[in-house]
């Protein structure tokens, strides 16, 4: 007869009875515990390093006459020795009248220029003064005068003094700088004639009349004098001290423009006509060396950087330096013509002398002590985008060679190469965006840009700064523009199968809900192109491994589901049609070889088994008569010891699958099929295949036919087996299956067979302290195990019974503490869930065994 106990205790229902629906499932159970739904991990689709440095792999899809090349020669007669590079400012357009003022007139009572001026009305003296302002201002900033005719002989007196103007025919001479005509006209609207009076001590302008024919007739015959003092005595007094305001200030800016050329002068003459000189000899290259060292220092020391004070001289000196031929001559000639800013041509030259020498890897640490890398970013940074394309070209392909070198990466990075390039990025976005259309020589760019990122990104302070500055969208972006561009896709996708196997950067990319509409045509317009569509898949699998949104997301695209099951059916094809061809002796296939089209299938499959952890999405792939046809039929035609990365992962979204108890899977309705060929999975030497096998049979032992299956094939045993593999993973997954073969009754005593209870006790010994999720298990089986007893001793066994004592009592009166490295956040999850899943069934099962044990002999308490 039972005791009020033992009755209370009789109530109870076995553990994981997947019949009672209020009850947790064996699949939620497990969910809970381990995640039944797993993601699945994979690696990174690998990229051959190239044996040559080029702009454009062997691989590349651009033929030679369609791209930029990679091998040239540059020699000295490459230069132009005349850089048209402007200064700042703005560039003056030409005369369109050039009046040649004429000769000196021969006697004083016929005082007659060629443009005599008219009575200067008192409305446009404001006008002239504001004229006369600019054109002032211009001088004193180094632009030149025009040509100037001549005044009447009487009138104009000549001052001997620093302040004369000298005229000529075409040039004018103030403190002994010749200011020219052809840079004077600025932005006037009327070119100007300059006198000098020396009464009124100023300098006067008249309008030039673009024709004498249209001028009155006393105005050709030259005018009388006293007009034009009449004219002249409208100005009024302000105006006349702002005339000599303006007279002073352009006597100091004279003064020290004067100056300041007296010194460069002198600077030049003292400290860079030496190093000239020395350059000239060519006695060795050593010594050119230091020379050229010695100049760019002078030259800095000089603020002769950009100025084009000498700039021809210095240029033709360096240009014919570079036929010398020494690389490293050739760097330090490269520095100094980039710091004294060529344009055009010259930039496109010394850009391609530096990607000359760039390609050979032994330059590499020239490269690096001279400071080269600087300069070119400077160019990047600072030169036009659209008129420079062909340069930037050169000079990233540069950076694209060195950011390959582990030595160079944290000084391109440090030196902003990250920003300038995503800048450059951006400009071209924008630019494409307004054309409208992808021009060539943006994609050549963009091929060498992208491949650099792809450098770059493998640092985490790069991968910082692309999050920092928003990167991935304009990525995204430049994938779109050029979609038609398979080897700018192919980078990018580079790019992204790197960073997103990094947390940050993957959630940065999964909210950008653009990208899965993006990849997905990708998929649709490369899908036979390898190297593209495994990144592109890989890169989707690392979105959908960890975030729930993007699985949802994905799947809302429109024709998600189809475009990967054809994509699934293409590469299926070619993999069947590749290992036929080997198998029938006719060599590699001309399309893909065998890992490639297996790779696919592998990144493919583990795609599909993130998925299907989205509640919704994973019935309909469960349903899916075709997708699920397909897994099976990899998993019946591949063999783990050839294939394992894919068999594994089929198996991993088998098991997802397998989660669903819907009506229409198509999972269910195959168990017993997928059953058996999950058996030869358990039989194989791989551990990885053994835990997904048994993960499965975890999900299918719901059913009782599948149990009826494990005992007959006596799959069973080999559960009871695996406790001792000590290995936490698989001891967890087989209890969950020796868990649901103990809700049938009839089905309890396979626990006795191969000592099951010991195993099961051992577990409990060895992984409960740290391992909630698997005590708990341990505790269900064998509460189930018991359901019926009578007798601790008689059901477990007087030593297992004993240990379970010990044990259930020290995890239920003693806090335990943690073995391992866990962090304190990973320590309140243990304890939180030892207290309100564990403990209340090691408390049933305690009170179970006290309630039937008959003695108790004092045991050690076993240390953890």
């Amino acid at each position: 007869m039972l005791s009020p106990n033992d009755k209370k205790l009789e109530k109870l229902d076995p553990f994981y009875r997947p019949s009672v629906s209020e009850q947790k499932t064996s699949a939620e159970i497990i969910s809970e515990a381990r995640n039944a739904l797993r993601t699945v991990r994979t690696q990174r689709p690998f990229t051959p390093r190239e044996d040559q440095r080029k702009l454009f792999g062997c691989a590349s899809s651009r033929t030679a006459e369609n791209r930029p090349p990679s091998s040239f020669s540059v020699h000295a007669s490459s230069f132009e020795s005349f850089d048209s590079r402007p200064i700042f400012g703005t560039r003056l357009s030409p005369l369109e009248l050039k009046p040649k003022a004429p000769a000196s007139p021969a006697t004083e009572e016929d005082p007659c220029p060629s443009f005599p001026k008219p009575p200067v009305d008192p409305t446009k003296i404001r006008r002239i003064s504001s004229a006369r302002a600019r054109l002032l201002r211009a001088a004193s900033q180094g632009a030149l005068l025009p040509d100037m005719t001549l005044p009447p002989a009487q009138p104009a007196k000549r001052v001997e003094s620093k302040e004369t103007v000298t005229m000529g025919d075409s040039m004018v001479k103030i403190h002994g700088i010749y200011l020219t005509e052809s840079n004077a006209i600025g932005h006037l609207s009327h070119p100007l004639q300059l006198t000098y009076d020396g009464d009124f001590g100023e300098i006067k302008e008249q309008e030039i009349f673009k024709g004498a024919a249209s001028l009155p007739s006393h105005l050709r015959s030259g005018g009388d004098q006293g007009k034009r003092h009449s004219g002249a005595s409208l100005c009024s007094r302000s105006s006349n001290r702002s005339r000599l305001d303006t007279k002073t200030d352009l006597k100091l800016d004279l003064q020290e423009k004067d100056t300041e050329i007296e010194v460069g002068e002198a600077f030049w003459n003292t400290r860079i006509v030496p190093i000239l000189r020395e350059l000239e000899k060519e006695e060795n290259i050593e010594t050119v060396c230091a020379a050229c060292t010695q100049l760019h220092h002078a030259l800095e020391e000089g603020n002769m950087l950009g100025s084009k004070f000498k700039r021809s001289i210095l240029l033709k000196t360096l240009y014919k330096l570079v036929d010398v031929g020494s690389d490293l001559l050739s760097l330090k000639l490269a520095k100094i013509i980039l710091a004294l800013k060529v344009s055009g041509k010259n930039l496109l030259n010394v850009c391609k002398l530096i990607f000359k020498i760039s390609r050979s890897e032994k330059n590499d640490s020239l490269i690096q002590n001279d400071g080269i890398l600087e300069s070119l970013l400077e160019v990047l940074r600072s030169e036009e985008l659209q008129a420079n394309t062909e340069a930037f070209l050169y000079c990233v392909g540069v950076i694209k060679f060195i950011s390959g070198n582990p030595g160079f990466l944290h000084e391109v990075i440090g030196k902003g190469a990250v920003e300038i390039l995503m800048n450059l990025m951006m400009q071209i976005n924008e630019n494409t965006k307004k054309s409208g259309t992808c021009l060539p020589n943006s994609g050549h760019l963009l091929v060498q840009m992208t491949a650099t990122l792809r450098n770059l990104v493998d640092s985490p302070l790069a991968r910082s700064k692309l999050l920092s500055i928003s990167a991935l969208p304009q990525l995204c972006t430049v994938m779109g523009q050029y979609i038609g561009d398979k080897e700018v896709c192919t980078n990018v996708a580079r790019i992204f199968s790197k960073v997103t196997t990094y947390h940050d950067c993957c959630v940065a990319l999964a909210n950008y809900s653009r990208c899965y509409a993006l990849f997905l045509n990708l998929i649709n317009k490369y899908q036979k192109k390898q190297d593209l569509v495994v990144r592109i898949v890989f890169i989707l699998g690392n979105l959908t491994a960890k975030n729930n949104q993007a699985r949802e997301q994905f799947s809302k695209e429109k024709g998600s589901i189809p475009t990967l099951l054809c994509l699934f059916h293409t590469f299926y094809k070619l993999d069947l049609h590749s290992q036929k061809a080997l198998g029938e002796g006719e060599g590699r296939p001309k399309t893909l070889r065998p890992a490639q089209a297996e790779d696919v299938l592998i990144k493919l499959t583990r795609l599909l088994a993130n998925l299907a952890i989205h509640p919704s999405v994973g019935p309909a792939i469960a349903a899916h008569p075709c997708i699920v046809g397909l897994l099976l039929a990899m998993l019946e035609s591949k063999s783990i010891d050839d294939c394992e990365e894919l068999v594994i992962n089929t198996t991993a979204a088998i098991n997802n699958l397998s989660y669903y108890q819907v009506k229409n899977s198509i999972i269910q309705d195959k168990k017993r099929y997928i059953a058996e060929l999950l058996l030869k999975l358990l039989v194989s030497h791989n551990m990885d295949g053994i835990l997904e096998a048994v993960r499965v049979f975890g999900n299918l032992s719901q059913d009782h036919d599948i149990c009826d299956f494990i005992v007959q094939k006596n799959v069973h045993k080999f559960m009871i087996a695996l406790l001792d593999a000590k290995h936490q993973d698989i001891c967890f997954s087989a209890c969950g299956v020796l868990l649901n073969l103990t809700v049938d009754k009839d089905k309890r005593v396979i626990l006795k067979e191969g000592g099951g209870i010991k195993k099961l006790v051992d577990c409990l010994r060895d992984f409960g302290p740290t391992d909630w999720q698997l005590a708990c298990l341990v505790c269900k089986t064998l509460w189930n195990f018991s359901e019926n007893i009578t007798s601790a001793s008689s059901c477990f066994g007087d030593e297992a019974a004993n240990t379970l004592l010990v044990l259930l009592s020290s995890f239920l009166d003693e806090e335990l503490a943690l073995n391992g490295s866990f962090d304190q956040d990973l320590k309140n999850y243990h304890k939180l869930h030892w207290e309100t899943e564990f403990k209340p069934v090691a408390q049933q099962l305690l009170n179970r065994i006290q309630s039937h044990h008959t003695f108790l002999e004092p045991l050690p308490v076993p240390s953890f």
